[in-house]
């Protein structure tokens, strides 16, 4: 769900905008973070510890906890360097079923380390009809919920009941490269659509967070029709 939103919007922009100048110019990157659950020889299993690409090493205590691995992944690789100088990331995901739990079916849950960040990204689910709710960002309090005597953290909660959507927002926070992290001139975004991304009576997509993100990132300017 997250990264049919972020490659529909990204088409979508690069379709409307193809210079750049409705967003204000800047290099526009799409990252699409995939996991399918698969069983085979090569799987891993509870209490492996993993490496990620930020160097920070996971304890596994949650085997369905899956998609925030490559996620985790996605946002590391993003800040880090490799795509030159990033300013802003969002990462979208049907991460957790504790967002259904927190906003409902048609409201995602969105977690932000900027204030402004929030404010736009509710505004442009107004606009656009993707609805967004503000879940708590309290790494000093959520970030203990992961930790782990043998890895820099486990990849799930130990209290599901402590604002697990938060916490999961947090573990993918945790990777972010160490500029982005307390730097105010760098912004990350975190859209949990879990329930709004499907339609509960067909249970089909719905197609939520392309709209969203095309107007998050137009920053509400007008696109010229043809």
């Amino acid at each position: 769900g997250g990264a049919a939103a972020v490659l529909g919007s990204f088409r979508a922009l690069v379709e409307l905008d193809q210079t750049g100048e409705i967003r204000g110019g800047g290099d526009l990157h799409a990252v699409l973070c995939i996991a399918e659950n698969a069983l085979g020889a090569s799987s891993f299993r509870p209490d492996d510890v993993l490496i990620g690409k930020s160097g920070l090493s996971m304890e596994i205590n949650n085997t369905d906890a899956e998609g925030r691995l490559v996620l985790a992944d996605g946002v590391a690789f993003a800040s880090g360097g490799e795509l030159g100088a990033v300013d802003d990331i969002i990462d979208v995901a049907t991460l957790t079923g504790a967002q259904m739990v927190a906003t409902g079916r048609f409201f995602a849950g969105i977690v932000s380390d900027s204030e402004t960040m929030e404010t736009e990204c509710v505004r442009a689910g107004k606009v656009s009809g993707d609805l967004c709710h503000p879940l708590p960002y309290a790494p000093e309090i959520f970030t203990s919920e992961f930790s782990s005597v043998v890895a820099d953290m486990k990849n799930s909660v130990s209290d599901r009941s402590n604002a697990q959507a938060s916490c999961a927002a947090q573990f993918i926070g945790n990777h972010l490269a160490l500029e982005f992290q307390g730097n105010t001139d760098k912004r990350w975004l975190h859209v949990d659509i879990a329930g709004p991304s499907t339609s509960k009576s067909s249970g089909r997509g719905t197609g939520f967070g392309v709209g969203l993100l095309v107007e998050l990132v137009t920053g509400g300017k007008d696109i010229p029709k043809e």
